[in-house]
């Protein structure tokens, strides 16, 4: 399986690293390979340097603007001409989508990957790791929009927040298994 990562480019807590390290660390050693993107610094780098150094396969998708930072040594690197073409990538070649923690460009991507899950433009599982509870009010405003009517879809179908990466890889897993039966 293809594992999509959103995350901040950012150097970040510690908790945040570990986390990522964890995540990039299972993804390895269950057999998947990381789809992220591309960025050799921040949170991008701890998690692809962990699925490497656990054997792990790296696909990257970065944007010709950030071509300066994208790690060398992917397994590919694929160069988007824009942000829209990049997440376009992004859900092509995974098979199924995961935010750690990130800023608006994490927010972003996650959230379009939400919307085309709602409009059934693909049905793999969207899943927000809330490492320390840093999506705790996200995953509020959400249940707000749709106690107030702004969600025309059911919000657990579509997103679902889990803690820890082993929670993540193990949900991931599991809805891949659903979807072949």
């Amino acid at each position: 399986m293809n594992v999509g990562v959103f995350c901040s480019a950012a150097e970040v807590d510690s908790a945040y690293i570990e986390a990522a390290r964890t995540f990039g660390k299972l993804i390895a050693e269950r057999g998947h390979a990381l789809v992220w993107g591309g960025s050799n610094v921040g949170l991008m780098r701890e998690i692809a340097e962990s699925v490497q150094k656990n054997g792990g396969k790296l696909i990257g998708v970065s944007v010709s603007h950030f071509e300066d930072v994208a790690r060398g040594n992917a397994d590919e690197m694929v160069v988007a001409k824009d942000l829209a073409e990049r997440k376009a990538l992004l859900l092509h070649k995974s098979d199924a989508l995961v935010a750690l923690v990130g800023g608006t460009g994490t927010l972003d991507e996650i959230t379009e990957m939400m919307e085309l899950k709602k409009y059934g433009t693909h049905d793999k599982p969207v899943v927000i790791l809330n490492t320390g509870g840093f999506y705790d009010g996200l995953r509020t405003q959400f249940e707000r929009m749709a106690r107030e009517g702004f969600l025309y879809f059911s919000l657990e179908k579509t997103v679902v927040f889990l803690d820890t990466p082993e929670e993540v890889i193990h949900y991931i897993e599991e809805s891949a298994r659903e979807r072949t039966v």
